[in-house]
């Protein structure tokens, strides 16, 4: 049941950040995005990674990579277009 409501809770926050991510991704538009919150949101994100893989929590893990991709390929496009 513990493992059911981890995996409802990284569905849900992982999908809710999806629509900015494709947003940004199809736009190229990071003008209204802060560079530090970006860079700040996507370390801690890699942090609750590393976490889920050390102590073996896969809705952690699962939540967090997808998070982690769209996150940093916001980043890039950040700093990229900057």
């Amino acid at each position: 049941m513990v493992d059911f409501i981890g995996f409802m809770a990284a569905i849900c926050t992982t999908l809710a950040f999806v629509p900015q991510a494709l947003k940004t991704i199809d736009t190229r538009d990071t003008a209204s995005i802060s560079l530090w919150m970006y860079v700040i949101f996507t370390m801690g994100v890699l942090l609750w990674l590393v976490y889920g893989l050390a102590i073996d929590n896969w809705p952690i893990i699962v939540a967090n990579f997808v998070t982690f991709a769209l996150s940093a390929t916001i980043l890039w496009f950040k700093i990229k277009h900057k």
